[in-house]
């Protein structure tokens, strides 16, 4: 038997079904159909932070969330890492897929094992011949044996389901890394949320001050018959309505609360301590902008659809491999006796070596239409990948527009604050001198409060965006050191 399972290993040479090829990387000179400037923002803007700059072929940083120089956003992330549901989830997937392939992987081997019956029996007075060794016609009967089968791999039927297991690993490999990516995005993006809240709260308290401080002056004016009622009443509406704008904010701040402590695996009573605001977030100065050929190798989900696309290659193999001849090598050796004592007395032996070859011949269709099943499947997988690949190019366009984009908006948003701040300061002068009327003076705080909630808009916008730069480009998980060691010996290129 040895010698045929020797044999059969040379003859499993090869294995049957497409070898799978990586696809290769789209050749590309750019993310967008005009080449972007380096530098999108030329201006230091004070008001919304520092200038960012591009810098094609640079590395994203594993810790890239550091470099915001928060350390409520660190300890925030620390937390997210130990507790969150859904990273453990994904960890515990990564787990199933590797015993799944470690137990086919024990296809490759000889299965053995061992069998001991014992029966204790009546033989008829007519046939009481059976048991020579005792002439007795009630006796207990002993049959220790052990059996050895193996089902040589000769066109590859395991090896390709190992193969298709493998990749399936290696797919859940990769989710792990866009849960995390995801999970890491988020938090810092609601994180900025809940600063941008903050400040959106804070400039429209100030609005609240600014417009109560003219509802008590124009009060003054009315009852020394210098406006009219009507203008009074106006201007309480207007008050009114910044107030009712408040709780709105409020409560868009307690949900992004409740957002962070879920992040980081927390009931929404157990909220975290770390607050945040934006002047405690550091914009980045230097931006990676990775090459076009080096996206598919970063992005986990573009990974995680190529495991997809190799598994589903494997099983074409495995359908195929099933239409062939499957051969079947066993072997059976033990004794049989009506006492222990007996067992290995002469003549109580027996052993045998067996081998089969089946081919399937009519399934009814049913093995051909797999094969064709699980060539579509692939062709499936291969569009799905396709698609994977587009998005990933659209998300990592679209950011670096907004990026472009968010630089003049904050330019123009800052000098539209400036500008309505000293444009109000010069209203309240003039209204009380009464140089001007009261419909130009409410004009004016109408122009700085929504001045001052977009500059607080804009300036998260800046910060939002980068974060999502950083998460399209793959969020380097291939430079992450920080992970705890279970992620850490899954990372590779």
């Amino acid at each position: 038997m040895l010698a045929a399972i020797t044999l059969t290993g040379f003859v499993a040479g090869c294995a049957v079904g497409p070898d799978f090829q990586r696809p290769l990387a789209p050749i590309l000179r750019g993310y967008t159909k005009e080449p972007l400037p380096a530098h999108p923002s030329t201006a230091d803007v004070e008001a919304g932070g520092p200038a960012q700059y591009l810098k094609s072929g640079m590395d994203v940083p594993g810790q890239w969330w550091a470099l915001f120089h928060s350390q409520s956003l660190n300890a925030l992330i620390e937390q997210a890492l130990k507790d969150n549901p859904d990273l453990k989830a994904a960890q515990a997937a990564l787990r199933i897929a590797r015993e799944n392939d470690y137990a086919q992987q024990g296809a490759y081997y000889p299965s053995i094992a061992a069998n001991l019956s014992l029966s204790r029996q009546k033989t008829p007075i007519a046939s009481i011949t059976t048991n020579a060794a005792s002439g007795a016609s009630v006796y207990s009967l002993i049959t220790p044996e052990v059996n050895v089968s193996y089902v040589p791999d000769v066109f590859g039927l395991n090896r390709r389901t190992v193969e298709s297991l493998q990749a399936q690993e290696e797919y859940q490999r990769f989710q792990i890394e866009a849960t995390y990516l995801t999970l890491m995005s988020n938090l810092v993006a609601t994180a900025i949320q809940e600063a941008s809240m903050r400040e959106q709260i804070v400039a429209t308290q100030r609005i609240i001050n600014i417009e109560s401080e003219q509802l008590d002056l124009m009060r003054r004016q009315y009852g020394l018959g210098a406006i009219a009622e009507a203008n009074v009443v106006a201007q309480e509406a207007t008050l009114a309505q910044a107030q009712a704008g408040l709780p709105l904010l409020q409560k868009q701040l307690a949900q992004q609360r409740d957002m962070l402590a879920a992040l980081v695996g927390h009931f929404p009573s157990e909220e975290p301590a770390e607050k945040f605001e934006l002047s405690g977030l550091e914009l980045p100065k230097e931006l990676p902008l990775s090459l076009p050929s080096q996206l598919v190798e970063q992005r986990p989900d573009v990974r995680a659809a190529e495991a997809q696309l190799h598994a589903a290659s494997a099983e074409i193999g495995v359908a195929i491999a099933n239409r062939l001849p499957n051969i079947t090598l066993s072997a059976d050796y033990g004794g049989t006796a009506t006492a222990i004592s007996d067992l290995f007395a002469s003549g109580t032996g027996f052993w045998v070596a067996a081998g089969s070859l089946t081919q399937p011949i009519f399934q009814g269709g049913t093995l051909l239409h797999r094969q064709r099943a699980a060539e579509a499947a692939y062709n499936q997988a291969a569009e799905q990948y396709r698609s994977v690949v587009i998005t990933a190019f659209q998300n990592v366009a679209d950011v670096l527009h907004a990026i472009q984009s968010d630089d003049e908006t904050m330019k123009a948003t800052a000098k539209s604050a400036s500008t309505a701040n000293r444009s109000l300061e010069i209203a309240q002068q003039q209204m009380k001198l009464g140089g001007i009327s009261y419909l130009a003076m409410l004009n004016a705080e109408q122009i700085y409060q929504q001045a001052l909630i977009n500059l607080a808009q804009a300036r998260a916008n800046r910060y939002a965006d980068t974060v999502a730069l950083f998460q399209a480009l793959g969020g380097g998980w291939w430079n992450r050191s920080d992970v705890p060691g279970f992620l850490a010996s899954h990372i590779s290129n």
